[in-house]
């Protein structure tokens, strides 16, 4: 409330009037008043019980009010505004006048005890987490049978409620981050691609293939690992940066923002917080990637060690070769990557072996599925 508050005084007085209060802190103000709420009548409950120890304590008729009301449905808005939020905040983080806001007008309040605003925002999430102890345990405690009956019942309507909300908030984090990897990487025309293909001029508006950036707009595809490595070419070592979904690998070059120091400030490019750090800050320099090569379906990627005596001519090491078959079991692409430990190769391998593995698996079940339970006919 010290950082809601002092930003509403700020701009009551013309200062950070472009910042969005209800982006950053969403519904607070409703949260913090219903949750003082739900405490004061816990513990009003808890006091009488001990000044009149021989009164039954009756915890049934709050938490019903409460738990059955809108305490948690108080709290799923807030989470679910949560990565929006940190999202929204780290790039206010970059501006020298927001700076100024957090450090000497909120950070330095003895209340806040030298907490930061996003070790704040993520507090309701914690609590939202704790109410299933606090009902376990009261259950615990309680002697009458049916109270313990409709407290267990509340227990578990709110667990669900916590599964329900995580899966949204993976969503949504998910959502985020495709987003901004559909700005980040760069999908060049096939002719850009490879010179082999020459298209004239006046045919390249007919066959510009604008559906590429749509195939990481699927809400279902997941990001499995992430990382740079070196590519050996013929004549030179290139840097790339790959991305393994849980479908395809994508293997992309990556391009730095020669003029970082000038022009517009790139730092201030919004970030989403749950890509990889390496990435995050190559997109705050005004980097991009940009796809060296069609992206390689798992079903046809094949994955080889190298052994080092192979490599040693090339000055290579810990090194893996990914080949790309197409449906005639014909190889059409070949890459040699380098890490940069024996460690990240073998990580690499792993993850890939257990992507491939995975996606084998969901397809197998897929097709057994369908030739077990054909579609019933309309007709029968």
């Amino acid at each position: 409330k010290i950082f809601m508050n002092t930003l509403k005084y700020l701009q009551s007085n013309e200062f950070l009037l472009d910042v969005d209060l209800r982006r950053l802190f969403a519904n607070l103000e409703e949260l913090n008043k219903i949750s003082l709420s739900f405490l004061k009548s816990f513990f009003e409950t808890v006091k009488e019980h001990v000044s009149k120890s021989d009164s039954p304590t009756d915890f049934s008729s709050i938490l019903r009010k409460f738990f059955q009301g809108d305490l948690c449905q108080t709290h799923q808005i807030y989470c679910l505004n949560y990565t929006s939020a940190v999202f929204y905040l780290e790039n206010l983080r970059q501006r020298e006048d927001f700076g100024i806001y957090l450090k000497q007008w909120c950070e330095q309040n003895k209340q806040c005890k030298r907490l930061h605003l996003p070790e704040l925002l993520v507090a309701p999430l914690h609590r939202l987490t704790r109410y299933p102890l606090l009902l376990n345990n009261i259950w615990k405690r309680s002697t009458d049978e049916t109270e313990k009956g409709f407290i267990w019942a509340l227990k578990e309507k709110v667990e669900k409620s916590i599964r329900d909300l995580e899966g949204k908030v993976k969503w949504l984090d998910n959502f985020q981050k495709f987003r901004q990897l559909q700005e980040v990487i760069i999908w060049p025309q096939v002719w850009d691609r490879d010179k082999r293909f020459f298209v004239p001029e006046c045919l390249k508006q007919n066959l510009r293939e604008n559906s590429s950036e749509n195939i990481l707009s699927s809400v279902n595809r997941l990001l499995l690992h992430e990382g740079r490595l070196t590519l050996a070419e013929s004549t030179r070592l290139l840097d790339v940066y790959l991305f393994l979904f849980d479908d395809f690998l994508l293997i992309t070059k990556i391009k730095r923002n020669k003029k970082k120091y000038g022009g517009s400030d790139t730092s201030l490019i919004p970030v989403c917080p749950s890509l990889a750090p390496e990435l995050q800050s190559f997109i705050r320099e005004g980097g991009f990637c940009t796809v060296l090569d069609q992206p390689i379906p798992l079903d046809r990627l094949i994955l080889k060690h190298v052994d080092p005596v192979h490599v040693t001519v090339f000055s290579l090491r810990n090194a893996f070769l990914i080949q790309h078959e197409n449906k005639y079991r014909q190889c059409i692409a070949v890459f040699l990557l380098q890490a940069q430990t024996d460690t990240v190769k073998k990580t690499w391998m792993s993850q890939i072996e257990m992507a491939i593995s995975n996606y084998t698996t969901r397809h197998e079940t897929k097709s057994s599925t369908a030739f077990c339970y054909p579609a019933e006919s309309s007709e029968i």
